[in-house]
């Protein structure tokens, strides 16, 4: 997901409909009990099962270590060092580039190519690399969020026992999910990761 200047007008009509979606989604699916009690969670809480967004459908069809689960704990030291590390690499080693640019359409979910990759390219690479360097693939959760300026994004989400910390293509420091400024819509369930949950948190959802 990359816009340009010439953008403005679509991307704000794309921002209101997201919001209205999300609108809609936030009247159907009320807070659980589990997510009304940890509003001061550093962990990002699911609220119900949701659909994949658009391009994931076929995720774990494609790539089966996207979505599995298994392997050892690290502790939270090296496993954020490490993901300093690999965050700021990708961030400087792939080419931003669109879907559309690249593919002729709006969502394609695959590895960046040799011309580079969008948000979600991106987030996959970093998860690709963590798994490989020896962290959870349960713990390495991808998530669709609206940015600051309300715009469409993806982002990587990697759990710790501490918190929820965010690996951003737009930002080559990783941060807490909270510090991000981004409303965070639905990602990948941490017990089954080739599912989704809706989260409906951060930003304009204030909770």
């Amino acid at each position: 997901m990359i816009y340009s200047a010439t953008d403005g007008p679509r991307r704000a009509m794309a921002s209101f409909a997201k919001l209205a979606l999300v609108a809609a989604l936030g009247l159907a699916a009320p807070l659980t009990s589990e997510a009304a009690s940890s509003k001061s969670t550093s962990h990002i809480v699911a609220r119900k099962a949701i659909a994949a967004p658009e391009g994931a459908s076929g995720l774990c069809h494609q790539h089966a270590w996207a979505c599995k689960k298994g392997g050892g704990t690290m502790p939270d030291r090296s496993v954020l060092n490490l993901a300093g590390q690999i965050n700021a690499t990708v961030n400087r080693r792939v080419r931003p580039v669109s879907d559309r640019q690249q593919y002729g359409v709006e969502e394609v979910w695959a590895l960046p190519t040799t011309r580079g990759g969008d948000c979600e390219d991106f987030a996959l690479l970093k998860k690709k690399e963590l798994i490989a360097a020896g962290v959870r693939p349960q713990d390495l959760l991808i998530a669709t969020v609206l940015d600051r300026k309300r715009g469409s994004h993806a982002v990587l989400v990697l759990r710790t026992s501490s918190g929820d910390y965010v690996l951003d293509n737009l930002n080559s420091r990783i941060k807490p999910w909270r510090d991000t400024g981004y409303s965070f819509i639905r990602m990948q369930n941490p017990q089954n990761p080739d599912r989704w949950v809706a989260v409906l948190a951060g930003g304009v959802f204030g909770a």
